[in-house]
């Protein structure tokens, strides 16, 4: 299969690798995780074409919100963006029930305003245009310190948080502790463009990579590391270590010969 291109996806830090981002927009058998049971359809059924429907489902409800958008204006609020367009995105990606966390999160008595949560994952979801690079007055989630800031740093100080989400109705990023990888770690998808642009194959490795399903604790004792976004980062890691090896083993027996 010819490589697909993902205009829409972005990757920071090194966090996962593009082979590998193909292989799971593939939906490769070989990839751990990668079957329909895991994401909690029946056995047999397809994820691509459960995603072609929440795709068509979600295109309808985007078009619904920006006219709600356009006739709010500048003053589109995170009510207006969450309710009508945030939290139906993520339950078609299976967060339901999500809680919303008026007192945000604290770490060792620091807050981080943090608007929901689902299982161990911190869940930010702001206004439409909110920036999510800077500081924004008088916004909750986003006066203090930029939101993505934010988010990050409580994810690298609570052992409880390993994943995080963020978004502003435009763009959307999975974010992971970077206390162990070189500056900030994530992926991110820009919705704006996915639905003005219709385009489909990346809708499907949003739908296939940033489910529930990838970032739901699956042993208690292990915590948050034992999630499936967790194995497919080792996995990458694992694999580019591995083709590492072959290349110096392809070059050290070129310059015997």
């Amino acid at each position: 299969m010819s490589a697909v291109v993902y205009p829409a996806v972005r990757v920071e830090g090194g966090l996962l690798p593009s082979g590998l981002l193909q292989r799971i927009g593939d939906g490769e058998p070989e990839l751990p995780g990668s079957d329909a049971a895991s994401y909690g359809l029946q056995s047999g059924e397809s994820v691509r074409r459960y995603a072609n429907r929440s795709f068509a489902y979600l295109q309808d409800v985007w078009r619904e919100f920006a006219k709600h958008r356009d006739r709010a204006g500048d003053a589109a609020s995170a009510r207006l963006t969450r309710e009508r367009w945030l939290l139906i995105l993520l339950r078609e990606l299976g967060y339901d029930p999500i809680e919303a966390l008026p007192g945000g999160i604290s770490v060792d008595d620091k807050p981080f305003p943090v608007s929901h949560r689902f299982d161990a994952v911190p869940v930010h979801l702001l206004g439409w245009g909110v920036e999510l690079d800077r500081r924004t007055a008088k916004v909750r989630g986003a006066a203090g310190a930029a939101p993505h800031s934010m988010l990050q740093q409580l994810l690298n100080r609570a052992d409880g948080h390993l994943w995080g989400v963020l978004s502003n109705g435009q763009k959307l990023r999975l974010l992971r502790d970077s206390t162990s990888l070189v500056g900030s770690a994530y992926v991110e998808f820009d919705l704006e463009a996915i639905f003005d642009g219709d385009l489909f194959p990346d809708f499907v490795l949003l739908y296939r990579l940033a489910h529930a399903s990838r970032v739901q604790v699956r042993d208690a004792a292990a915590g948050p590391s034992s999630c499936l976004l967790e194995q497919w980062r080792s996995y990458g890691a694992k694999q580019g270590e591995r083709a590492l090896e072959q290349l110096r083993d392809g070059v050290e027996a070129a310059l015997e010969v």
